[in-house]
């Protein structure tokens, strides 16, 4: 590993290096993907790191290209002590509105650790169920903690998997090229063809 990069690591583990030395054994990380998208499912990704994980490349899923993600999230899972995925569809998002639908989505996540940690960083949300475990909520966490990093990275490519699929059941959105999100091209596609059970109707009430 180039010393540039392990300096970038060492950097993003210091928070929990010094929760490891405090005696915490299980530090989990939490992190949501697709709470902006007008189609699609909002996924929250939990994950417990090995206390040694440094994997090379590890950052906020935003700086990190589709290809290298997804080579990064096999590298993440296997190096995980436990992960767990919650994810909470578009017409729940609508029902209960897209904050409480990722607070339901991280409840989920959590219930499918096979380990239970003692203590939870999570990216900027607060007031949420983490099964009584303690958590403290960091602003932009995602490119701060090495452990909210990995579990944006996971988050976004479960939810990219699932963009993906839908794409081949209504190409002509184009879902598999933004992934639900209000570019120029899905804003387009909505006005010409309408909208699809996938689409969110409360945020896409605007462009029909």
């Amino acid at each position: 590993m180039k010393e540039k990069e392990l300096e970038r690591l060492q950097l993003l583990k210091q928070k929990e290096n010094e929760l490891y030395n405090n005696g915490f054994k299980y530090i989990c990380g939490i992190d949501e993907a697709g709470r902006g998208p007008l189609a699609g499912p909002v996924v929250v990704a939990s994950v417990v790191m090995k206390p040694d994980s440094m994997i090379e490349g590890v950052n906020d899923s935003k700086k990190v290209s589709e290809k290298k993600r997804e080579k990064l999230y096999d590298l993440i899972i296997d190096d995980a002590i436990s992960y767990g995925v919650g994810i909470v569809g578009q017409d729940e998002i609508d029902e209960i509105n897209i904050l409480n639908a990722t607070k339901k989505a991280l409840t989920m996540s959590l219930k499918e650790l096979s380990t239970m940690p003692e203590l939870i960083l999570v990216d900027a949300l607060t007031n949420i169920d983490t099964l009584g475990i303690k958590y403290e909520s960091i602003i932009k966490g995602d490119a701060n903690v090495y452990a909210i990093s990995a579990a944006s990275i996971i988050a976004k490519v479960t939810r990219d998997r699932i963009m993906r699929e839908w794409d081949k059941i209504y190409p002509q959105y184009g879902f598999e090229k933004h992934k639900g999100y209000g570019t120029a091209a899905h804003i387009a596609a909505i006005k010409e063809y309408g909208l699809c059970p996938l689409h969110r109707r409360s945020f896409t009430k605007n462009f029909i």
